[in-house]
């Protein structure tokens, strides 16, 4: 029993010996929360616990196993989420001290209802940077998410608390949100696999937005499997969010453990060559050689498309949050609120431009794609700074931080393609993580590839 309610068990692990009565529910939430008792201390990663609640769905899923009764493919395993999302009876932050103030969330976001749908026992919300305009883990409300591998560096953001929550073992299994690599950033410093879907794949009902036109909700995770049974479950229609697909369910699981036989894998070249750390450059070839992926190819235009996806994020934060700017202007992060008073002045030309020059981008890329099932980026340029780190040092160049650890990241959630982050451990050293791109809606082709990864012992997610 030791084994499945310890830091290590996977969401897999859990869910098995829960539906087979080896191990409680309880067992396994009583001894998550311990855990966090203890850990978070250090990682600073849960902004709220929701103790009683948590025990009292395990006490249900004990008694349906007891009665023979179906339980879920998720039983019993203890999952978190980011603090911009809805959990009944609790003021959704998004990391902001103005928030706050708001009246408690009524219901659970959607993802949350799906996920306890499933059996998962939520323990509670999660740190994250101010209203998710950041890429450190970094807040100025809650103090910093701590990198488990290593406290003195930063988590990365905005969904910083998942990333810690999973690395550290508090929990197996967190949900994030994405906007121009905030699932993936934090994915990569503290070394967790991590799916950002295809934009408009998983609900966004229940979640304070940030970016209407690019944010994506997804999990993170210790293993493959963890990922694709979360997100199996999470998919569907929810006419709560306008722009959530009317897919059908297409369950990623049955195919996951296909292997690699019959994928198109390239390499992307050119701007993901450069502005890039050796720890980067050595994570991407480590992956190609494994996949035995010879072909390189070019995303046309990938700097233009990240400075047309800080147009857009700026543009409509900054209108978004008008109003707090008026009224409460000192309550915000500093550095966040100056960026967002430059976002509520950028020309409506500008966002215009940035949105037609989208279009372009996603065809241009899309037809550089129509042969290619899935391409290996790195995710970050270097492993996790520290936390006090204002600029790093990038190919001899010395540029800041907090701009910068999204720079492979924003030309691909920009037009909404699905990545996996794969995280590779390096004995002595922080972690870091490729990113597996996948056309629209075949996410099943990056899971396989990162599955294959984790099986041949190339890519792993153990707790620090």
């Amino acid at each position: 029993m030791s084994d499945v309610i310890g830091k290590a068990a996977t969401a897999a692990e859990i869910a098995s010996s829960v539906s087979a009565g080896k191990t409680t529910a309880s067992a396994v939430v009583d001894a998550a929360l311990a855990r966090i008792g203890t850990l978070d201390k250090t990682y600073n990663a849960f902004t709220s616990v929701v103790a009683d609640r948590a025990r009292s769905k395990a006490s249900a899923i004990d008694t349906a196993v007891a009665a023979g009764k179906p339980v879920g493919p998720l039983a019993g395993v203890p999952f978190a989420v980011k603090n911009l999302i809805d959990i009944a009876g609790i003021a959704t932050l998004a990391g902001s001290k103005i928030n706050a103030d708001n009246p408690p969330a009524s219901r659970d976001a959607t993802l949350v209802q799906r996920l306890e749908a499933a059996g998962a026992i939520l323990l509670g919300g999660l740190n994250m940077g101010e209203y998710a305009y950041d890429f450190t883990g970094r807040n100025a409300h809650a103090g910093p998410s701590r990198n488990p591998h290593d406290p003195a560096h930063m988590t990365g953001g905005s969904s910083g608390g998942s990333g810690a929550a999973v690395a550290g073992g508090l929990v197996p299994l967190a949900l994030g949100s994405d906007t121009n690599g905030s699932i993936r950033v934090p994915s990569s410093l503290c070394g967790t696999f991590g799916l950002m879907p295809t934009y408009g794949r998983l609900s966004r009902a229940g979640s304070f937005l940030f970016c209407d036109s690019l944010d994506h909700l997804g999990p993170l995770a210790r293993s493959v499997w963890d990922l694709a049974a979360s997100f199996d479950v999470m998919q569907g229609p929810d006419p709560a969010d306008p722009v959530c697909t009317e897919r059908a369910v297409e369950p990623t699981l049955p195919r996951l453990d296909e292997g690699i036989g019959g994928l198109s894998i390239a390499v992307a070249g050119d701007y993901f060559e450069r502005q890039l750390e050796p720890v980067a450059a050595e994570a991407v070839a480590t992956v190609a050689k494994a996949l035995g992926a010879k072909r390189k190819i070019v995303l046309p235009d990938a700097g233009r498309a990240r400075g047309c996806a800080y147009i857009i994020t700026a543009a409509e934060g900054g209108t978004l949050h008008l109003q707090r700017l008026r009224t409460r202007a000192a309550d915000f992060d500093p550095e966040t609120r100056e960026r967002f008073m430059a976002g509520a002045l950028t020309p409506a030309a500008w966002y215009i431009q940035a949105q037609r020059f989208r279009r372009l981008y996603r065809q241009r890329l899309l037809e550089v794609l129509r042969d290619v099932d899935v391409v290996i980026a790195p995710a970050t340029p270097v492993t996790a700074p520290r936390i006090d780190q204002v600029m790093m040092t990038i190919a001899g160049v010395e540029m800041p931080v907090r701009a910068n650890l999204g720079i492979f990241t924003q030309p691909i959630s920009f037009i909404g393609l699905p990545v996996v982050a794969a995280p590779l451990q390096r004995a002595g050293g922080m972690p870091i993580a490729v990113q597996l791109i996948a056309k629209p809606f075949d996410e099943q082709a990056a899971l396989r590839v990162a599955r294959w990864l984790e099986r041949e012992g190339v890519c792993a997610a153990p707790p620090a």
